[in-house]
Protein backbone atom coordinates (compact mmCIF):
# COMPACT_ATOMS: atom_id res chain seq x y z
CA UNK A 1 0.00 0.00 0.00
CA UNK A 2 3.08 2.34 0.74
CA UNK A 3 4.42 1.99 -2.48
CA UNK A 4 0.92 2.12 -4.29
CA UNK A 5 0.45 5.42 -2.04
CA UNK A 6 4.36 6.87 -3.42
CA UNK A 7 3.70 5.86 -6.62
CA UNK A 8 0.19 7.75 -6.83
CA UNK A 9 1.53 10.85 -5.48
CA UNK A 10 4.64 11.30 -7.71
CA UNK A 11 2.24 10.52 -10.65
CA UNK A 12 0.53 13.53 -9.41
CA UNK A 13 3.03 15.57 -8.83
CA UNK A 14 4.75 14.86 -12.45
CA UNK A 15 1.81 15.69 -14.02
CA UNK A 16 1.94 18.98 -12.26
CA UNK A 17 5.23 19.80 -13.36
CA UNK A 18 5.14 21.53 -16.70
CA UNK A 19 7.33 20.74 -19.44
CA UNK A 20 9.44 23.71 -21.14
CA UNK A 21 7.20 24.72 -23.55
CA UNK A 22 9.42 25.05 -26.74
CA UNK A 23 7.79 26.97 -29.64
CA UNK A 24 9.67 27.41 -32.95
CA UNK A 25 7.51 29.18 -35.96
CA UNK A 26 8.79 30.53 -39.30
CA UNK A 27 6.55 33.95 -38.10
CA UNK A 28 8.11 34.17 -34.62
CA UNK A 29 11.55 33.97 -36.50
CA UNK A 30 10.57 36.56 -38.63
CA UNK A 31 9.74 38.88 -36.37
CA UNK A 32 12.56 38.05 -34.22
CA UNK A 33 14.47 38.92 -37.61
CA UNK A 34 12.61 42.57 -37.77
CA UNK A 35 13.52 43.08 -34.14
CA UNK A 36 17.28 42.71 -34.92
CA UNK A 37 16.86 44.36 -38.29
CA UNK A 38 15.40 47.68 -36.44
CA UNK A 39 18.22 47.45 -33.87
CA UNK A 40 21.07 47.38 -36.51
CA UNK A 41 19.32 50.16 -38.28
CA UNK A 42 19.32 52.61 -35.41
CA UNK A 43 22.64 51.75 -34.93
CA UNK A 44 23.45 53.03 -38.10
CA UNK A 45 21.89 55.89 -38.13
CA UNK A 46 23.16 56.80 -34.34
CA UNK A 47 19.50 57.29 -32.81
CA UNK A 48 20.55 56.13 -29.24
CA UNK A 49 16.82 56.56 -27.81
CA UNK A 50 15.47 54.42 -30.76
CA UNK A 51 18.17 51.81 -29.61
CA UNK A 52 16.90 52.20 -26.33
CA UNK A 53 13.34 52.07 -27.29
CA UNK A 54 14.51 48.42 -28.26
CA UNK A 55 14.86 47.12 -24.74
CA UNK A 56 12.73 46.43 -21.75
CA UNK A 57 12.71 49.45 -19.18
CA UNK A 58 14.79 46.79 -16.96
CA UNK A 59 17.54 45.81 -19.34
CA UNK A 60 20.78 44.34 -18.08
CA UNK A 61 23.81 44.28 -20.71
CA UNK A 62 26.96 42.03 -19.29
CA UNK A 63 29.83 43.44 -21.16
CA UNK A 64 32.60 41.96 -19.38
CA UNK A 65 34.15 42.51 -15.83
CA UNK A 66 32.34 45.72 -14.39
CA UNK A 67 30.86 47.02 -17.25
CA UNK A 68 27.78 46.42 -16.78
CA UNK A 69 24.65 48.60 -17.52
CA UNK A 70 21.44 48.60 -16.07
CA UNK A 71 17.90 50.03 -17.45
CA UNK A 72 17.01 51.42 -20.77
CA UNK A 73 17.94 55.42 -19.34
CA UNK A 74 21.11 54.05 -18.37
CA UNK A 75 22.08 52.16 -21.95
CA UNK A 76 20.31 55.63 -23.82
CA UNK A 77 22.68 57.66 -22.10
CA UNK A 78 25.85 55.40 -22.65
CA UNK A 79 24.93 55.06 -26.30
CA UNK A 80 24.61 58.87 -27.07
CA UNK A 81 27.88 59.56 -25.62
CA UNK A 82 28.96 56.72 -27.60
CA UNK A 83 27.05 57.64 -31.26
CA UNK A 84 28.31 61.53 -30.16
CA UNK A 85 32.06 60.34 -30.90
CA UNK A 86 31.84 57.84 -33.56
CA UNK A 87 29.71 56.08 -36.16
CA UNK A 88 28.74 52.87 -35.01
CA UNK A 89 27.77 49.70 -37.52
CA UNK A 90 26.96 46.11 -37.15
CA UNK A 91 29.03 44.64 -40.16
CA UNK A 92 28.79 40.91 -38.83
CA UNK A 93 25.70 39.07 -37.03
CA UNK A 94 25.96 35.73 -37.34
CA UNK A 95 23.19 33.73 -35.51
CA UNK A 96 24.77 30.60 -33.97
CA UNK A 97 21.65 29.37 -32.20
CA UNK A 98 17.61 30.54 -31.54
CA UNK A 99 15.45 29.12 -29.10
CA UNK A 100 11.70 29.88 -28.26
CA UNK A 101 10.18 29.25 -25.12
CA UNK A 102 6.63 30.92 -25.33
CA UNK A 103 7.44 34.81 -25.31
CA UNK A 104 10.84 34.35 -24.57
CA UNK A 105 13.61 33.91 -27.20
CA UNK A 106 17.40 33.17 -26.54
CA UNK A 107 19.72 34.01 -29.39
CA UNK A 108 23.61 33.34 -29.59
CA UNK A 109 25.39 35.05 -32.32
CA UNK A 110 28.97 36.27 -33.43
CA UNK A 111 28.85 40.47 -34.11
CA UNK A 112 31.48 42.24 -35.44
CA UNK A 113 31.10 46.03 -34.83
CA UNK A 114 33.19 48.89 -36.60
CA UNK A 115 33.77 51.93 -34.91
CA UNK A 116 34.83 54.98 -36.95
CA UNK A 117 35.75 57.84 -34.69
CA UNK A 118 34.56 61.17 -35.88
CA UNK A 119 37.29 63.18 -35.80
CA UNK A 120 38.84 61.08 -38.41
CA UNK A 121 41.20 58.39 -36.43
CA UNK A 122 41.13 55.20 -38.21
CA UNK A 123 37.98 52.51 -37.66
CA UNK A 124 38.35 49.54 -35.14
CA UNK A 125 36.71 46.55 -35.39
CA UNK A 126 35.29 44.48 -32.24
CA UNK A 127 33.97 41.08 -32.43
CA UNK A 128 32.43 39.37 -29.71
CA UNK A 129 29.94 36.48 -28.94
CA UNK A 130 26.46 37.36 -27.59
CA UNK A 131 23.63 36.10 -25.70
CA UNK A 132 20.40 37.90 -25.97
CA UNK A 133 17.18 36.99 -24.17
CA UNK A 134 14.57 39.17 -25.88
CA UNK A 135 10.88 38.91 -24.72
CA UNK A 136 8.05 39.89 -26.87
CA UNK A 137 5.94 43.08 -25.63
CA UNK A 138 3.25 44.99 -27.94
CA UNK A 139 4.92 48.45 -26.25
CA UNK A 140 8.30 47.68 -28.38
CA UNK A 141 8.28 49.02 -32.14
CA UNK A 142 9.58 45.64 -33.58
CA UNK A 143 7.89 43.49 -31.19
CA UNK A 144 10.53 41.73 -28.88
CA UNK A 145 12.91 43.78 -26.06
CA UNK A 146 15.78 42.78 -24.96
CA UNK A 147 16.16 42.07 -21.71
CA UNK A 148 19.06 40.67 -20.49
CA UNK A 149 22.38 40.65 -23.16
CA UNK A 150 26.00 38.70 -22.37
CA UNK A 151 28.91 39.33 -24.22
CA UNK A 152 32.52 37.65 -24.60
CA UNK A 153 35.10 37.52 -26.87
CA UNK A 154 34.33 35.69 -30.16
CA UNK A 155 36.49 32.80 -30.97
CA UNK A 156 39.54 32.73 -33.60
CA UNK A 157 38.00 32.53 -37.10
Amino acid sequence: MKNLLTLLCATCFFMSVRAQCTTDTIALRQSLDKAIIALTAAFAKGDAAAVARLHHPDVVKYFGGTNVVTGRAALEQQLTGWFSSSKVEFIENTIESTVFSGETAIQCSIFAIRNTPKNGGAPVIARGRSMVIYVKDASSPSGWLTLREMTQAAPDK
